[in-house]
């Protein structure tokens, strides 16, 4: 078994892996510390002035140097924008995760060990799920969701709604892994010996199988985060994700597009970039560790 040393030494050796973590670093750190780094914020009115909106990037002909890369229709620097909208857009991704995981662990670790009807129960419901587009599904409880209740109330649940929503809609992705996984480790020698000292079933699931089936659920995680991010950005975009007084980078994409071509390129450009990084960051460094912690590629290696 791969130990975390070994893990860290292979990371600081690969150059993609090692370029990606210090852009994910980056932009984590940028998105933490906006509060403190933005030069203006972007939630608070009174900072806000609609005589400059649509100002260039500072190095251009009628910028500003108050605002770096600009500032959108309402006034508001795209460089502060980005900034807040990207933590706003990890804590959609990371917490679309967190649900997808409680559900598709605790389901998937249930069928696993369980077997018979239970796991064709519940695998079947998954198909089902898997069966429907995350998208789909989001397009239609959102619309319902912004046409119960007004545009205040949606503001304020938005985030919460698109974290419920995403989690639950990928969940089979996480059961379908754990269940593979826990196939494999239940019949063996350590199992079998937890059974015979008459442990509950509870515990060998949760205190001997589920810890030798995270390195997969670890890998899922990362490039979950990153469709999850996708997915908030894509309904964001359609203009069913966070409202325009708490963007995130898919609603900042989405404020600036009919701009594009009266010459405001640069209130969609900068926003786009940094979700590409960042989705980009996040799948390379899923790729490899999938990579490293696939047994039969260590072996090939060997």
């Amino acid at each position: 078994m791969i130990t975390w040393r070994s893990l860290f030494k292979k990371f600081l050796t690969d150059p993609v892996a090692l370029l990606s973590g210090i852009v994910l670093l980056f932009l984590v750190l940028m998105a933490v510390l906006a509060p403190v780094l933005a030069p203006q914020n972007p939630y608070d009115l009174i900072q806000l002035d609609i005589m400059d909106s649509e100002m260039p990037p500072a190095w251009s002909d009628g910028g500003d140097d108050r605002f770096l890369l600009g500032t959108d229709e309402q006034g508001r620097g795209i460089l502060s924008t980005i900034m807040y909208g990207t933590g706003i857009s990890l804590i959609i991704g990371i917490g679309a995760v967190i649900v997808q995981g409680i559900l598709g662990i605790t389901l998937g670790l249930i069928a696993g060990y369980k077997g018979g009807w239970i796991d064709a129960f519940l695998m079947r419901l998954a198909d089902i799920q898997m069966s429907l587009s995350t998208l789909m599904i989001a397009i239609i409880v959102l619309a319902l969701f912004q046409a119960a209740f007004d545009a205040n109330i949606y503001a304020d649940y938005a985030i919460f709604m698109l974290i419920l929503i995403i989690g639950i809609a990928e969940w089979p992705k996480f059961a379908r892994t754990v269940r593979s996984s826990v196939l494999g480790e239940k019949n063996k020698e350590y199992v079998d010996a937890a059974r015979v000292i008459g442990l509950p079933a509870r515990k060998v699931m949760w205190g001997h199988i589920l810890p030798n089936t995270m390195t997969p659920v670890l890998v899922i995680s990362t490039i979950q985060v990153a469709e999850a991010i996708m997915t908030e950005a894509a309904l964001s975009f359609l203009g069913l994700g966070m409202p325009v007084n708490r963007p995130s980078l898919g609603s900042l994409i989405r404020s600036g597009y009919e701009l594009i071509f009266s010459g405001s390129w640069w209130i969609t450009f900068y926003p786009a970039m940094v979700l590409i990084a960042l989705i980009l960051a996040l799948n390379l460094l899923g790729d490899w560790l999938r990579d490293v912690m696939n047994p039969k590629l260590r072996r090939g290696e060997d």
